[in-house]
């Protein structure tokens, strides 16, 4: 390999390549910082809702009280499940991932409601910031008992909404609340692999629906949105802390990844890792029971003992989200109900300026060969 090859090799997954301009977040900022329109995530999480901070994203301002309650309106709007999708949504097995569900339901409403001069990106936006918890709830009511669940609640927030959903009455305003922050948590985060694929696929001039399934695509990936399975599934199988630090040391010491831990971007600290931080406690809390909480705290001592890695967003929204009475299968398709309001801000920015995203590729295979005949190989 040349000297230039192996320069170029080494931002592997383009990192530190810039690609893009976008007004929508800073990400990283001094190692640990992460700003929605200029505006502290931690800031956001702790005094906004979510629906603030969607409307901060599409729109580029906070909204004033009046025009919050109308988006709240137009949001609660949009829950209802056309009949051609609770068919499709009727026919996918219980077994199959809670992600392709939601990838699968949203490219078909693409073709039940496709984007046209009257059904505008803004409406859609607006679809589907509304109808996503409700495409999920039904296809699992339906999928594990047969259940045709009514998908109006009276809940005005998503996080209420979909929660009410889940367990068919409504949430308390603990659990409530705590969603709602870890909406606004994982609602944007820069160029990130799904945000950049829903903005290569609208690049080609393909329509908003076609950048959002591609997003969640990507978003289903382990190394991306799934890590908050993965963590859950580790903390879980822990009887105690003192348990969780030795099966922690001995998984270092043969080399395994622990997930939830570290960030491509944050140099020091996930910004976003101490507010669900303290979400998990206060949930624990309320259960009276802190097992899996002090079971994670223990694995963040360790691994930052160990190893000098912090928690990322996804690690400590585990134990959270369980505490929330969440299935472990259901904790990815939050993080599309948050990052959708991202997306689509994206989508809205890729499109004022559009320009094909088509990268080059440093070619390292054989150099040019001379064609022979099959029986001289």
């Amino acid at each position: 390999m040349s000297d230039k090859a192996k320069s170029d090799s080494k931002s592997g997954g383009l990192a530190g390549v810039v690609v893009g301009n976008t007004s929508v977040c800073t990400v990283g900022k001094e190692g640990h910082s992460l700003l929605y329109r200029g505006y502290s995530v931690n800031d956001l999480a702790e005094h906004a809702t979510f629906e603030e901070v969607a409307y901060l994203l599409l729109e580029g301002e906070l909204p004033g009280a009046a025009q919050l309650a109308d988006y709240r309106v137009r949001l609660k709007a949009q829950r209802d499940i056309p009949q051609p999708i609770k068919d499709i949504l009727e026919k996918l097995p219980a077994d199959a991932h809670p992600m392709d569900v939601l990838r699968t339901a949203c490219s078909a409403l693409g073709c039940v409601e496709p984007e046209t001069a009257d059904n505008t990106l803004e409406k859609i936006t607006d679809r589907l910031l509304g109808i996503f918890p409700s495409f999920l709830m039904y296809w699992y009511h339906f999928s594990h008992s047969g259940k045709r669940i009514d998908t109006d609640t009276p809940e005005n927030s998503i996080a209420g909404h979909f929660l009410h959903l889940l367990n068919g009455q409504s949430p308390s305003e603990l659990q409530e609340r705590a969603c709602d922050a870890s909406l606004t948590l994982y609602a944007e985060h820069g160029f990130n692999a799904s945000t950049f694929a829903g903005r290569v696929a609208v690049s080609t001039l393909a329509d908003s629906y076609s950048g959002i399934t591609a997003a969640i695509g990507t978003l289903s990936g382990p190394l991306h949105g799934g890590a908050n399975e993965q963590a859950m599934a580790l903390i879980e199988k822990f009887k105690d802390p003192d348990d969780a630090e030795a099966g922690i040391l001995k998984a270092l010491a043969a080399k395994q990844k622990i997930m939830g831990f570290g960030h491509r971007v944050y140099k020091i600290r996930d910004p976003r890792s101490d507010v669900i931080k303290g979400w998990s406690k206060k949930l624990a809390d309320s259960l009276g029971d802190d097992k899996l909480y002090q079971i994670s705290v223990r694995v963040e001592e360790v691994m930052m003992r160990e190893k000098k890695m912090f928690p990322n967003l996804d690690f400590f929204s585990a134990s959270a989200y369980h505490q929330m009475g969440i299935p472990t299968e259901l904790f990815t398709p939050i993080f599309v109900f948050a990052r959708t309001a991202g997306w689509i801000a994206h989508i809205i920015e890729q499109r004022v300026d559009n320009k094909l995203i088509r990268p080059s590729a440093q070619y390292i295979g054989p150099e040019p060969r001379t064609w022979l005949p099959i029986e001289q190989r």
